[in-house]
């Protein structure tokens, strides 16, 4: 009876294996590799990416770009919105037992708080989660915990939001991106452009949504890897 339970089981787990996405065709396991924790390389600097899903695409494309220039780190979740954040931050940002700090931050909120948010699913008859004020009110208490990091800090702007996108309304990242880079330039927070980006290649982006094609999130880890190098003197 027992060996018979165990042959079941070993059958099961075999068969769950085999089922479960693999990381070359952009399943679960891609985004799980993403999040894990990394061990630093000794005498590198240490990069911390925050962001909601749109980082998480491009934080393994960005490690690789800064293989043996820096530690590359992120969050081990979706950043999602600017109150989670308000209210996560000190966790996500504590340092690990080494004791050490952070050399570059690179951030971004703005496509959860923009989103319309009903029943617990994207609608665009609910609210938007956090209106412009609320959304300019967060960023300023997130960067006063961000600043007292000492890190070196960058803000990404906000992805373009195609047209059809579920539960968010085409180009109302705009105005969001406008009240943050006014909270960057009063903070001296440099920003990393990379809404303009996009918006000159929207072919990278998937129809009617606001992730990307492999070759989009490549795209974007180029360029979040420039300015980090840049940040950094490299």
């Amino acid at each position: 009876m027992i060996r018979r339970v165990l042959v079941c089981l070993l059958a099961f787990a075999s068969l769950a294996f085999a089922q479960a996405p693999s990381p070359e065709h952009g399943g679960e396991r891609k985004k799980d590799l993403a999040l894990a924790p990394i061990e630093d390389v000794a005498g590198l600097p240490r990069v911390l990416l925050i962001g909601d899903s749109i980082s998480i695409g491009y934080t393994l494309p960005t490690r690789k770009a800064l293989e043996g220039i820096a530690n590359v780190h992120r969050i081990p979740a979706n950043g999602s919105s600017t109150d989670a954040a308000v209210q996560n931050l000190e966790r996500w940002l504590a340092p690990d037992d080494s004791g050490k700090k952070w050399d570059v931050i690179h951030f971004n909120w703005g496509l959860h708080d923009l989103k319309h948010w009903q029943d617990n699913k994207l609608d665009l008859e609910g609210a938007q989660v956090n209106p412009l004020p609320e959304y300019e009110k967060n960023l300023r208490e997130i960067i006063i915990k961000l600043k007292a990091t000492g890190a070196k800090l960058i803000f990404a702007t906000t992805t373009p939001v195609p047209e059809g996108s579920a539960g968010r309304i085409a180009r109302d990242e705009l105005a969001y991106n406008e009240a943050a880079v006014r909270v960057m330039n009063e903070s001296h927070v440099s920003v990393d452009n990379l809404h303009a980006i996009v918006a000159a290649r929207p072919e990278l982006q998937q129809k009617n949504n606001v992730h990307f094609s492999d070759e989009g999130y490549q795209v974007l880890a180029t360029q979040v890897a420039a300015e980090i190098k840049k940040a950094l003197g490299k």
